[in-house]
């Protein structure tokens, strides 16, 4: 068994329990870093990191989910297609955390042939009549922010049982601070980058209350090493809760 079939047994073990009485899909976090922790230079600047390995790890990822999330950011920066194309599978649904609706009309999907991109907004966001994009106006603050949980609980009612988010750092920040994640892929790539970290301040005023991966494994992919495991987070403390109000703007 190679690594791709080691990671996707594993993590539809993880699955399957959760999926059947979940108000929410289960999140998978995927993304790679340097050994430093940086996802690019700067903010807004892409940077190619993993290995023609590792990128068709992701993408044997995102055809075992029924979406992939990202933040507008993200589209900004990379312009991404979301879909399946280093290896043979399904493309998830993709879906945009948009809170302030800044997607151009020029990007890669707003022109999708098989499926039109989600995305998720807030309910007083400036939106245009497209057709090629469907819209979905969620509560939010007086800021216009996009409550997390809100956007899971409609995208399980959608039908996404299970979701990928790759990024950027605000929404990978986000999901971990709301511990809505329940199991982490990571590439990292052997590089120091110096730059914009993938985990921001997550908030937490206790050091119990972290996140925690366990089991962790490790194993190498090319020049990469990928580390995988379930997250978990303790909800025992009376104290140990995050700084943040459930809501990122994407």
């Amino acid at each position: 068994m190679n690594l791709n079939q080691q990671i996707e047994r594993w993590l539809l073990s993880q699955r399957a329990p959760f999926t059947a009485g979940s108000e929410r899909p289960f999140v998978t976090l995927s993304y790679a870093q340097s050994w430093d922790g940086s996802i690019t230079l700067q903010s807004g600047e892409p940077l190619a990191l993993s290995g023609e390995p590792a990128l068709q790890l992701t993408h044997h990822l995102r055809s075992l989910h029924d979406g992939i999330l990202v933040g507008i950011g993200t589209v900004l920066a990379d312009d991404p297609r979301l879909n399946v194309r280093q290896w043979r599978g399904p493309d998830p649904q993709p879906i945009v955390l948009d809170a302030h609706f800044r997607m151009p009309p020029g990007a890669r999907l707003c022109h999708l042939s098989e499926k039109r991109c989600w995305i998720l907004t807030s309910a007083d966001a400036v939106c245009p009549d497209d057709s090629a994009l469907d819209i979905i106006r969620l509560p939010g603050d007086s800021d216009g922010r996009v409550s997390l949980h809100d956007a899971l609980r409609e995208l399980k009612r959608r039908g996404i049982n299970s979701l990928m988010v790759e990024g950027g750092a605000k929404v990978i920040t986000g999901f971990l601070k709301q511990k809505l994640v329940d199991a982490m892929v990571v590439t990292i790539a052997p590089r120091l980058v110096g730059g914009y970290k993938a985990v921001g301040d997550l908030g937490f005023v206790d050091r119990v209350a972290l996140p925690r991966i366990s089991p962790v494994f490790t194993d190498k992919l090319g020049d990469d090493l990928i580390m995988w495991g379930q997250v978990t987070f303790d909800d025992t403390g009376g104290d140990d809760t995050s700084r943040d109000d459930g809501e990122v703007n994407g």
